[in-house]
């Protein structure tokens, strides 16, 4: 399989060091993509910044090839899932890839119900990243508060070569309950991106069109069982 990559930075490094002889091609500023580069690969990963995505976007979407996003901070086009379709090929978004993130979603969702039965819960969820990333919150803090599905306070903090720490507190009058991720590497979101990448062109029974990362990880783990 031959896997093309955009974007060079931290992240998308690291998948080009994964990859190995995997890796078809890397897209950067020196080296732009095209629809003719992007269709030479099976697939392609990307992890560059929300307010790049506008100028490969619509390359990506010609070429027909399944994509890993791993870009924050931009808002989709409503129609996008039909565009994906109209191409017949599939895409994947995540706002995190850790595969260990979706344990933690499990985990938020069982809080969320269960502090039903606690007198005034009080949420709070804080992430820190490094200096240089753009969006705040992440986009994972995000998705942790709509796992949540209940009213919370949402901090942010930007700190030296943070690769992630994401921290979900509920307190009442009487106690404190928290649930921590901390990303020790970022080698955890390159493999994600690999694996959804390679699902996405492996895997038959995923249908063309937008897939959220979660929903995909969900539909492969309820196959093996």
């Amino acid at each position: 399989m031959k896997i093309a990559v955009i974007g060079t930075g931290k992240t998308g490094g690291k998948v080009v060091e994964l990859l190995g002889d995997e890796c078809s091609e890397t897209f950067d500023n020196h080296n732009p993509s095209t629809v003719e580069k992007l269709k030479q690969s099976d697939a392609v990963i990307i992890f560059v910044p929300g307010d790049a995505v506008p100028e490969i976007i619509d390359d990506v979407l010609e070429a027909g090839i399944p994509a890993a996003w791993g870009s924050t901070g931009y808002d989709w086009p409503a129609d996008l899932d039909e565009q994906v379709k109209a191409k017949n090929t599939k895409w994947v978004l995540a706002s995190n890839f850790s595969l260990g993130m979706n344990v933690i979603r499990k985990s938020i969702q069982a809080i969320s119900k269960a502090s039903d039965i606690l007198k005034d819960p009080e949420f709070h969820i804080h992430e820190v990243h490094h200096v240089h990333k753009k969006d705040a919150p992440s986009g994972t803090a995000l998705s942790w508060k709509e796992w949540l599905d209940k009213e919370a306070e949402v901090t942010s903090a930007r700190e030296g070569d943070v690769k992630g720490i994401h921290e979900l507190t509920v307190k009442t009058a009487t106690e404190e309950i928290t649930l921590k991720h901390k990303a020790l590497d970022r080698a955890l979101f390159a493999e994600g991106a690999i694996w959804a990448a390679k699902q996405l062109v492996e895997n038959p029974d995923i249908e063309t069109g937008v897939h959220a990362f979660g929903q995909l990880f969900d539909q492969l783990i309820m196959e093996e069982d």
